[in-house]
C-alpha cells in the first residue's frame, strides 16, 4: 500500500461521485481580527456531517468482491463510524462499528440509522479496537483504520487537492489533530504543490496522543478523557505505521487548546457565521482566539471537520452566552 500525492490524485478522481466537493467561505469577522485573509473548508456540509466519510468511501472503493462479501469493521470515535457505515451502505456491504462508551449517544444513533452493526465495549477506543481486532481476525472482516490506513489518508488528502484549487494563494493551513490522517493526507497534498506552505495541527489538552507520541518520538499510550472535542479522543496506535512518520516530517507546528478555549470557539463561530461546530472543528478557531497562533497577514485555510456535537454539549456551551 502506497501513500503519494499521486495516491491523492487518484483518490480525488475515485471518490468524486460519492462525496461533496465541499465550500471555501471567507470568515470575514475572524479575518479582520487577525489581520489575515481566513477562509474555512466546509466539510461540515458532507452527507454524514464530516470529513471522514472521504477516507472511508477511498478505501471502500477498493475493496475486492471476496472482501466485499466478508464485510468491514472500523473502530471509531464517532465521524469515521458513520462515514465507513454510510460508504458501506451505498455499496451495499455489511459493516460492524465498534465504539467505546464514551462516544456521543447522538453519534452512535447516526450510525445506527446507517443501518450498520454497532458494539459499544469499553471506555477508550483502545478497548473498542481490540474487539475490533477480534472480529478481523476470527470472523475475517476487512478493518478499515480511522487515520492510519494508506487509502484512508490518500482519500481525507483530497482536501487539500480541494483548497489548491480554490485558493492557490493559500500559505496557511490550521488543521484539526488527532491520529493524524487527516493532517497527513492534507499535509502531503499540500508540501507537493509548495513546501512553503505552513501547516499547523490543533488538539485539545486531555490526552494528545499525536503531540506527545511526537514528543517521545514513538507511539505513546494516553488516559481518554471525556472532552467537548471528542472526536479526537483515542490513541495513535501503539503498532502506526504511517501517520506519525507523515506528521513527523509534514506537519511544521502543533499547539494545544483548552476546554474553555474550545467552548469560545465554537460560540464564536456560532455568532459569527451561524455556523455549529463540534469540539474537534472548532479547534483551530480556539488557538487563533487565544492568539496562540499568529496569522497576521498570511492567507489562511481552517478545516471545518465536522459539526457532529451533542446536544447536551451544545447547549452547555451555549448557557455562556
Amino acid at each position: 500500500m502506497n501513500i503519494s500525492p499521486l495516491s491523492i490524485y487518484q483518490a480525488k478522481k475515485r471518490i468524486s461521485q460519492h462525496i461533496t466537493r465541499t465550500p471555501l467561505v471567507r470568515a470575514h469577522e475572524l479575518s479582520d481580527l487577525c489581520e489575515a485573509e481566513i477562509r474555512c473548508k466546509l466539510e461540515i456540509m458532507q452527507p454524514t456531517g464530516a470529513f471522514k466519510l472521504r477516507g472511508a468511501t477511498n478505501a471502500i472503493l477498493q475493496l475486492n468482491e471476496e472482501q466485499r462479501k466478508r464485510g468491514v469493521v472500523a473502530v471509531s470515535t464517532g465521524n469515521h463510524g458513520r462515514g465507513v457505515a454510510y460508504a458501506a451502505r451505498e455499496q451495499s456491504i455489511h459493516a460492524v462499528i465498534c465504539l467505546s462508551g464514551l462516544v456521543p449517544e447522538n453519534k452512535v444513533e447516526a450510525i445506527k440509522s446507517l443501518g450498520a452493526d454497532v458494539r459499544i465495549i469499553g471506555n477508550s477506543q483502545d478497548e473498542a479496537e481490540i474487539e475490533a481486532n477480534r472480529l478481523t481476525e476470527e470472523e475475517g472482516l476487512i478493518q478499515i483504520s480511522p487515520f492510519d490506513h494508506p487509502d484512508v489518508i490518500s482519500g481525507q488528502g483530497t482536501i487539500g487537492l480541494e483548497l489548491l484549487e480554490d485558493f492557490p494563494e493559500v500559505n496557511c493551513v490550521v488543521v484539526p489533530l488527532s491520529g493524524g490522517g487527516l493532517i497527513g493526507g492534507i499535509a502531503l497534498a499540500l508540501k507537493a504543490a509548495s513546501p512553503k506552505i505552513h501547516v499547523v495541527g490543533v488538539t485539545m489538552e486531555k490526552g494528545p496522543a499525536m503531540i506527545l507520541s511526537l514528543k517521545a518520538g514513538k507511539p505513546v499510550e494516553v488516559n481518554e478523557e471525556d472532552s467537548l472535542a471528542d472526536s479526537l479522543g483515542g490513541g495513535i496506535g501503539l503498532q502506526n505505521q504511517y501517520t506519525l512518520k507523515l506528521v513527523q516530517e509534514l506537519v511544521d507546528e502543533t499547539l494545544l487548546v483548552s476546554e474553555d478555549e474550545i467552548g469560545r470557539a465554537i460560540r464564536y463561530v456560532l455568532q459569527t457565521q451561524r455556523m455549529i461546530l463540534e469540539g474537534g472543528a472548532a479547534v483551530g478557531i480556539a488557538a487563533l482566539l487565544a492568539k496562540k497562533l499568529d496569522v497576521r497577514g498570511k492567507n489562511v485555510a481552517l478545516i471545518y471537520s465536522g459539526n457532529n456535537i451533542a446536544e447536551k454539549k451544545l447547549k452547555n456551551v451555549l448557557d455562556y452566552l
